[in-house]
């Protein structure tokens, strides 16, 4: 079936560039020129994929993406701002609100078609992923090789249990850190994790914490019999207690 992508820019000539090179590799496209039109839209055509300017008159592309995330019928669908703006603290506002990616102006047309492409393959994963017949994910062992679907800001993901670097206790919850830089707020102990996680590669060094031992840096002692650990693409160490670091160091010498 062909994909529909739904286009929001109030630069005129811009929303037909991108229209037509999206007609031209097959997509059913439409386009809106501000953010309530393609608010409008969006709810009458539910597109499998939306790009939208950030610097629109009236409703940005933050409120736009705020808004369709309110909505069951319309907080999944991919999301890719586009934007001629590069400071570091808009990415991070678009990326901590849930937005898939960023496509610069002036664009490259096989960025755009690329990420596009990535991105509807990536949902579609996602999709057969929920409705293939499987173990609960409560009681299913992972392997390394696994991907973990979790749910942020009622947007799927998946993860892959590879890239997932430390797990930190907050309550009743828990963060995961994974190597491309981003983190997970879930429902879920620490002690569910151990259960659920491959042993050979996930060790719990804290009450509060569980690495990933394939990101394990290096060990530094520290005050009261204890240890520092540094793990790849963390900024601080975790603290290890003196009884969980005889267990880490076992696992080592294996």
């Amino acid at each position: 079936m062909t994909k529909k992508i739904l286009v929001i820019e109030d630069d005129k000539t811009v929303r037909q560039n991108i229209t037509s090179l999206l007609h031209e590799e097959g997509y059913t496209v439409f386009s809106s020129g501000d953010g309530e039109e393609g608010l409008l839209t969006a709810g009458k055509v539910h597109p499998d994929l939306i790009i939208c300017d950030i610097m629109m008159h009236g409703l940005d592309g933050y409120g736009v993406f705020i808004r369709l995330s309110k909505d069951p019928a319309t907080r999944t669908i991919p999301f890719i701002y586009l934007t001629a703006k590069v400071e570091k603290e808009d990415i991070r506002r678009g990326m901590s609100l849930g937005a898939d990616d960023y496509i610069f102006k002036p664009f490259d047309a096989d960025d755009l078609l690329n990420s596009i492409a990535s991105r509807l393959k990536r949902i579609e994963t996602i999709k057969a992923d929920i409705d293939s017949p499987k173990e609960d994910n409560d009681h299913k062992k992972y392997s390394i090789d696994d991907k973990l679907f979790v749910q942020v800001n009622n947007r799927p993901h998946l993860v892959n249990i590879s890239s997932i670097i430390a797990i930190s206790a907050e309550k009743q919850y828990s963060t995961l850190k994974t190597s491309d830089g981003k983190s997970y707020l879930l429902r879920k102990t620490l002690t569910n994790w151990e259960k659920l996680l491959p042993e050979n590669k996930f060790l719990r060094i804290h009450r509060s914490t569980i690495i990933n031992i394939d990101y394990l840096i290096k060990m530094e002692t520290w005050f009261n019999s204890g240890y520092l650990v540094y793990l790849k693409g963390t900024d601080k160490p975790f603290e290890i207690s003196r009884r969980y670091s005889i267990k880490l160091r076992g696992r080592l010498l294996k």
